[in-house]
């Protein structure tokens, strides 16, 4: 790949990364609900997706997605189950004075936040479809492909890590900031209704 399509393909990865999304909004949540430190394993998960994401596409499984109704239908339906149902749980989480104390008692399992965050990019059949459609565009037939996947699978992730920090980083500030319980209601209950509003988006989204 010559430095000109990879700046071109770093680009387009940066401009997609801060459009905000479900996994920028996963990484909100995540920042608000834990701090930094811990909320941000959440962005892991979104990477995972990524690379099997791209894996499907390398290895020409995400055209069989794209070509498959019943397919890409069943996946939808399991996004927007999912969004759903993270939209409500932060939209009934109870309030609490927050302090330091109780934010490090109340931590969650690492592992559950990065399966939250891969749950959350893999169930998103529209992103499959969305790198089929970009990443050929910066292939070089001629030279060999596996490579060119690499170096764009590792661009794509570096991008999105550095972006969703600065969406965690956010929302942790915010986090102290939000000390009363009127305030977390409030917050809980904009964060868990926009995550149904994604759900209902993707509830529309259609394969063509």
């Amino acid at each position: 790949m010559s430095l000109e399509t990879w700046i071109a393909f770093f680009l387009a990865c940066l401009l997609i990364s801060l459009t905000p999304g479900a996994g920028a909004l996963a990484s909100m949540t995540s920042g608000m609900n834990y701090g930094f430190r811990t909320g941000y394993w959440n962005a892991l998960g979104l990477q995972l997706a990524l690379v099997v994401q791209v894996a499907l596409v390398a290895a020409g499984l995400g055209a069989l997605l794209a070509a498959s109704e019943m397919a890409f239908t069943l996946i939808k339906w399991c996004g927007v189950a999912y969004l759903a149902y993270l939209g409500w749980k932060q939209w009934s989480s109870p309030p609490a004075a927050l302090s330091e104390e109780k934010q490090t008692a109340s931590q969650p399992p690492i592992s559950g936040l990065i399966l939250r965050g891969f749950l959350v990019n893999a169930s998103n059949p529209k992103a499959i479809i969305f790198i089929l459609a970009i990443l050929p565009q910066f292939l070089d037939p001629a030279r060999p492909l596996l490579e060119q996947y690499l170096l764009m699978l590792a661009t794509m992730t570096a991008v999105d890590l550095l972006v969703m920090a600065g969406y965690t980083g956010l929302a942790a500030k915010v986090l102290r900031l939000l000390r009363q319980p009127s305030h977390q209601i409030w917050m809980n209950r904009a964060f868990g209704g926009t995550f149904m509003g994604a759900a209902l988006l993707m509830s529309r989204v259609q394969r063509d």
